[in-house]
């Protein structure tokens, strides 16, 4: 395991972390999708004048409403965990990874908070033209919150952008472009949006189905299948291309977690992509940790290579490359990493100790090794290994991050058939007559936020053990504190969470139920 960290403090805060994000996530993406989809609504008002458009947009945006407030209250409570939880880290990189959590906080937010009174109560205050324009406002203020969290997030998951101070002990950033244009910021922001539009389509298409199985509100429940179905299969299509897109970056910048989700133990050229399969644990092991086999498996030949490098005899590095390194194909064993990552260290060492003792010569040749881009490139970029004791240590949980992934995809196509089939039955004009396709959409709601939750479990499970990739584990980053205070505060956020999330569905329902307004 890691070295000197208390384990139950350790384990507590992940937990109450992991507690925090899934529980916001489940409000987030219908925000972000509800929102373009209610402002595509209202444009179709203005533009065709008829009222029965205004009273599916009001109806819509209720249920945003609803949404959106509770989303904020656990959005908040989760930035705060990490001061109070997560100290370390954010000394180490606040000065990174603050920017974009205070830009969200400064522009989109503002953005949000200033126009969404103009959208819910000012109907009949002002034009319908500013409100409009209101309503787009507020939809494009949520989905730049999403931005700048996601650019703070795809830093932690590729840290670039920066250079560390040994004087303060802290990153500071010296390309704020950089890190803004992180091509694994990049592709998480454009798939958690059409991810999200995908579950904001699939949200209005259930609902909408609920009101025709039960023969209501014809009308409004067409139309709003329409732009539901419409822009979620583009939205689905989109999630498809930038999960792919997602993965090939994955594969150069987080290759363990990349091995790690298609199971591979071993790296191999012509390598299949595993459509599904099922794992167990291989008599071979790395340290204390099995390596994972398949009891069986359905493998398209050769893609993975194909798919990662554009050629079927690109070799794919697995798990135990990556642990016991691979001189052929150029790839460091942890222990070499380990060694370069203590380098780094005992510069810093050595730098505080020159300071210490006024060597001042001495103090300003190491502080200088931090500016220099070979010793970053060489030993500062692996500073996080010196912290790691075992070499399996850097191996996440592969059944978690295999089985989370592979079921995603799987969803993923799912959404494509059902938005691709009720954009068919509509155009025949049947869809009304199809009650096993209407049930089929309803009983699919939780399928959109299973995949959801899925995908940040492929994230942060499969970047175990590093909070930063590379530069510094979990374990270091965690906060001195009693390991009961937070075992107390995770209960209090669990109950509260849950009634927040009763609270929310109990309202939905009953505005459901209640149906627009006439």
């Amino acid at each position: 395991m890691i070295e000197n960290v208390d384990l139950s403090l350790l384990n507590w805060s992940r937990a109450q972390f992991a507690l925090t994000a899934i529980y916001h996530w489940l409000f987030v993406p219908l925000t972000l999708g509800l929102s373009f989809l209610v402002a595509i609504m209202e444009t179709i008002y203005v533009r065709t004048g008829n009222e029965e458009w205004k009273r599916i947009t009001r109806f819509w945006m209720t249920l945003f409403g609803v949404n959106f407030a509770i989303g904020v209250a656990t959005g908040i409570i989760l930035e705060f965990e990490f001061g109070t939880n997560w100290s370390n880290y954010s000394w180490f990189v606040g000065d990174i990874f603050g920017a974009p959590l205070a830009i969200e906080g400064i522009v989109a937010f503002f953005l949000e908070s200033t126009f969404i009174a103009v959208m819910f109560f000012g109907w009949n205050k002002v034009s319908r033209k500013f409100h409009l324009v209101s309503t787009w406002l507020v939809a494009i203020g949520s989905n730049l919150s999403a931005l700048w969290i996601l650019v703070a997030n795809g830093w932690m998951q590729n840290p670039v952008g920066m250079v560390f101070n040994p004087e303060t002990a802290r990153n500071e950033m010296v390309n704020f472009w950089a890190v803004i244009f992180n091509q694994v910021s990049v592709d998480k922001f454009l798939h958690t949006l059409s991810s999200s539009y995908l579950l904001g389509s699939m949200f209005v298409l259930s609902i909408s189905s609920w009101f025709l199985i039960r023969k209501r509100e014809g009308f409004m429940a067409r139309r709003s299948i329409l732009v539901a179905s419409v822009f979620g299969l583009l939205a689905s299509l989109m999630t498809a291309y930038t999960g792919d897109e997602s993965a090939r970056i994955i594969s150069k910048v987080q290759p363990v977690k990349f091995a790690a989700m298609e199971a591979l133990a071993e790296g191999k050229t012509n390598a299949g992509l595993v459509a599904f399969g099922v794992l167990k644990d291989s008599d071979r092991k790395l340290g204390e940790k099995p390596l994972k086999d398949f009891l069986f498996k359905i493998e398209i030949p050769s893609l993975l290579s194909v798919m990662t490098a554009g050629n079927k005899e690109a070799f794919v590095p697995g798990i135990s490359d990556f642990v016991d390194g691979n001189k052929e194909q150029s790839i460091m064993s942890f222990a070499e990493k380990k060694e370069r990552g203590q380098v780094a260290r005992r510069a810093l060492i050595d730098y505080k100790s020159a300071v210490k003792n006024g060597n001042i010569a001495l103090s300003d040749s190491v502080k200088g090794l931090f500016s220099d881009k070979a010793f970053q490139d060489n030993y500062f970029r692996y500073f996080g290994y010196a912290s790691i004791d075992k070499p399996e240590d850097i191996i996440p949980d592969v059944s978690g991050t295999f089985y989370s992934f592979h079921l995603m995809v799987i969803l993923g196509f799912l959404f494509i058939f059902l938005f691709g089939f009720a954009v068919y039955l509509l155009f025949k004009g049947t869809i009304a007559d199809n009650k096993w396709f209407l049930w089929i959409c309803l009983l699919s709601l939780p399928l959109p936020y299973i995949a959801s939750e899925l995908g940040w479990i492929v994230a942060e499970l499969g970047r175990q053990p590093w909070i930063i990739q590379d530069l510094m584990p979990v374990s270091t980053a965690v906060t001195d504190i009693g390991s009961g205070t937070v075992m107390a505060t995770f209960f209090m956020f669990a109950a509260l969470f849950t009634t927040l999330l009763i609270s929310e569905i109990s309202i939905m329902v009953k505005q459901i139920k209640k149906g627009p307004k006439h």
